[in-house]
C-alpha cells in the first residue's frame, strides 16, 4: 500500500468520498460493491453515467476523448456533491486517469466539510489483460487496454489518495481502505463496518 496523503479525521458531520479508480478490469467494482456493503454508503458505478454514445464509441474500439469525458465526469461529480449536501458518504468507481479528470471530482471535496479520497487500484498489464479477456457483456473492449494505460497519471503527493494492489484479495483490501479514510473496521463475522451512524463514522 502506498498511501500519498494522510487522511484526516472524519467525525459524524463529515461525509468521506470513496473514489475507486483505475483502468479497466481493475477490480473496481469489486472493492467498491464491497465497501458499499460494509458502510452502508451510497454507491454509484460510473460506467452507468456514461451516454449511449461514449458506449458504443468504446465498444466499436475508439478509445473517448476530452470532450467525451468532461460531461460525463460531471455528471458523476454532481451525483457526489449532490449527497455531499446532504450529508452523506458515498462510494463511487471511476477510471478517474487523468489528474485534471480527478479535479472535477474534486467538487465534492469540501462540500459539508467532507473530503474526497481516491484509491488507486494498482496491477500488471498481463493480469489486466487475462481479466479483460476472461469477462464477457462489458462495453470495454481489451483492445482499449493500451490507450488506458498510456492515459493513466498515476496519483501523486498532492493529492488525497493511496495506491494498492489490485492482485490482493478484496477484504484485505476493504481493511486498508477503511483504515487509510478513518473508519471503523469491518466487525468479524457481520462484514459491516463498526460504529457507523447515518453513513458516516460516528
Amino acid at each position: 500500500m502506498v498511501c500519498l496523503m494522510p487522511s484526516k479525521p472524519t467525525d459524524s458531520s463529515q461525509p468521506v468520498h470513496l473514489v475507486i479508480m483505475g483502468v479497466s478490469a481493475s477490480g473496481k467494482t469489486t472493492l467498491a460493491e464491497r465497501l458499499a456493503e460494509v458502510t452502508g454508503f451510497p454507491y454509484a458505478e460510473a460506467d452507468d453515467f456514461h451516454p449511449e454514445s461514449n458506449k458504443q464509441k468504446m465498444a466499436s474500439g475508439h478509445p473517448l476523448t476530452d470532450e467525451d469525458r468532461w460531461p460525463w465526469l460531471h455528471s458523476l461529480a454532481d451525483w457526489m456533491v449532490a449527497h455531499a449536501e446532504s450529508g452523506e458518504s458515498s462510494v463511487v468507481t471511476c477510471s478517474a486517469l487523468r489528474h485534471s479528470y480527478r479535479d472535477v471530482l474534486r467538487e465534492a471535496d469540501g462540500v459539508h466539510d467532507g473530503r474526497v479520497l481516491f484509491v488507486e487500484l494498482d496491477a500488471p498489464a498481463p493480469v489486466l489483460l487475462e481479466r479483460l479477456n476472461d469477462r464477457s457483456g462489458h462495453f470495454m473492449p481489451a483492445s482499449l487496454l493500451d490507450s488506458q494505460l498510456d492515459t493513466l497519471e498515476p496519483l501523486t503527493g498532492d493529492e488525497n489518495g493511496l495506491t494498492l494492489d489490485a492482485t490482493v484479495d478484496p477484504e484485505t483490501l476493504v481493511a486498508e481502505v477503511l483504515a487509510a479514510a478513518g473508519l471503523p473496521p469491518a466487525v468479524p463475522g457481520t462484514g459491516v463496518s463498526g460504529d457507523l451512524t447515518g453513513g458516516v463514522p460516528a
